[in-house]
């Protein structure tokens, strides 16, 4: 409409440059000013917008879905204020204004999905021009399909050239295959007409079909002068083609309706969301660019849950999960080397030790982060999981909840997994993997002299270290782990480090 009104301007401006005014010095400046003050008007042109558009919330987010818009068209908006909530690859995330105006026309309603990164959703405009004349952009064009190069001409045979005659058939004979035999046979067209390219003269399924092309449909059979072109390849069985002959079974099995009983050959097709395609990418990168490395150890969890009973006479409340973040993180500041990352082209030592927490939620695996675990108490440990983990299964975590992050744990203890082998969260150089804690009588040395072995219940719990063979190697992983166990069946070293 922009574009109708310019040329509608010029074609005015033109028209009045062609009218002979009077010889009034002040008619043609009050004439021009006014028109001037009419064409610049908003009214006539539109008023110019602030492009908001899909920004990027996380840094592996390439898309985003809009839940909620968060103020209406009409409605003031500040610098900071937010505009609308965006399901990132991670959470949702509020989404602020970076400019002060008004909210003057909603692009991408709620509920869009597969949003790209830098696309327009909403145009604001300045405060004090009027939002209902705002100027709408249009829509981009798609860049154009890339054209195919040019084939190279196919030279022409000349009119006096013999064709070779087609191969003979030994004996007279005419074979066909089933297959070609049924597609001759249901389009009446005759086996003489096909040129036989199988062994010892059969005319094939491929060759039937290529009569048929050349034949076209809704044409009578006729007989061909000259050969047969080279036989074309043989068309594969799921892709549908037009001259293929019409059987009972369908091309590709149909979609299930949602709600209803599926017939058999159904299937219901699910989509992925946008925390469920990035959790299969960095999967893939993980198991496909690190090469991953394993090491078990049986940790006697004995001390740990005699001092929660003790812990919890005083009503303080902690998991054996907790204490796990702690020996971790007091583990990783007594070796510093396995606090690292891989930057690209080598380790990158990090300065300060946090862990990220495996949560289970409805829309897949995420981890928050637990900052300066090491400095941190093992009840000020639990009150930040707590929090943290709540916030994960509401979708409310902030991105700097979450991002980071330079060691993870994922616990499968609560589900009864004895032991299991994660997957590394990179550019994190390990996780630990910790299975369900279990009684199990073992041999102990009696303290009494001269008495030998005697049975005892131990409580012991599995746990698995995945470490990434280009920056830990198997000694210092030995070494992670025997320090770890440590800290957790000697609760009080976690104190002297």
């Amino acid at each position: 409409m922009a574009a109708s009104l310019r040329l509608g301007r010029q074609g005015i401006l033109i028209s009045l440059r062609l009218v002979k005014f009077k010889k009034d010095p002040w008619a043609p400046h009050l004439c021009r000013g006014q028109l001037r003050h009419f064409f610049q008007s908003p009214s006539f042109f539109g008023v110019a917008p602030l492009k908001v558009q899909m920004p990027a919330l996380s840094p592996t987010m390439e898309e985003g879905n809009i839940v909620k818009w968060l103020k209406k068209e009409g409605e003031t908006v500040a610098a900071g204020d937010a505009l609308c909530e965006i399901e990132t690859d991670k959470a949702v995330v509020t989404m602020e204004s970076n400019d002060d105006g008004v909210l003057a026309k909603i692009l991408m309603e709620e509920g869009s999905r597969n949003v790209r990164l830098g696309t327009l959703i909403a145009l604001m405009v300045e405060e004090g021009q009027d939002w209902k004349q705002v100027e709408i952009p249009p829509p981009e064009a798609a860049p154009p399909a890339p054209t195919p190069p040019a084939a190279a001409p196919t030279p022409v045979a000349p009119a006096t050239a013999v064709a070779p005659p087609p191969p003979p058939r030994p004996n007279g004979q005419l074979r066909l295959s089933p297959a070609a035999r049924h597609i001759l046979d249901t389009h009446g067209l005759d086996p003489q007409l096909a040129t036989a390219t199988g062994p010892r003269g059969l005319i094939t399924k491929e060759d039937a079909l290529n009569l048929l092309n050349k034949k076209g449909p809704g044409k009578p059979a006729a007989v061909v002068e000259t050969p047969a072109p080279a036989p074309a390849p043989a068309v594969a069985p799921s892709t549908p083609s037009a001259t293929a002959p019409v059987s009972g079974r369908p091309a590709y099995p149909p979609v299930s309706t949602p709600g209803k009983p599926g017939a058999p050959g159904t299937f219901t097709e699910i989509p992925a969301t946008n925390v469920r395609r990035v959790i299969a990418q960095r999967l893939t990168q993980s198991k496909t660019t690190i090469p991953h490395a394993y090491a078990s150890v049986d940790c006697d969890m004995g001390a740990v849950i005699q001092l929660r009973k003790q812990l919890a006479k005083e009503e303080i409340k902690v998991s054996v999960n907790d204490f796990i973040i702690k020996a971790a993180a007091v583990t990783l500041k007594e070796l510093p080397e396995v606090n690292v990352t891989w930057s690209g082209e080598g380790p990158k030592p990090l300065d300060s030790i946090d862990i990220s927490v495996a949560v289970a939620t409805d829309k897949g695996l995420i981890t928050p982060i637990i900052k300066d675990a090491a400095n941190k108490g093992v009840k000020e440990i639990s009150a930040s999981a707590k929090v943290l983990a709540q916030k994960a299964r509401e979708g409310k975590l902030l991105p700097e909840e979450y991002q980071g992050g330079s060691f993870s744990i994922s616990n499968l203890g609560m589900f009864g997994i004895s032991g299991f082998s994660a997957v590394i969260n990179p550019p994190q150089a390990c996780i630990l993997a910790v299975g369900v804690s279990r009684a199990e009588l073992r041999l102990s040395p009696d303290a009494q002299e001269g008495a030998g072995p005697s049975l005892s219940t131990q409580h012991l719990m599995t746990v698995t270290l995945s470490s990434d063979g280009r920056l830990v190697d198997d000694e210092l992983a030995s070494r992670f782990l025997d320090k770890f166990r440590a800290n957790l069946e000697q609760p009080q070293r976690m104190l002297l480090t």
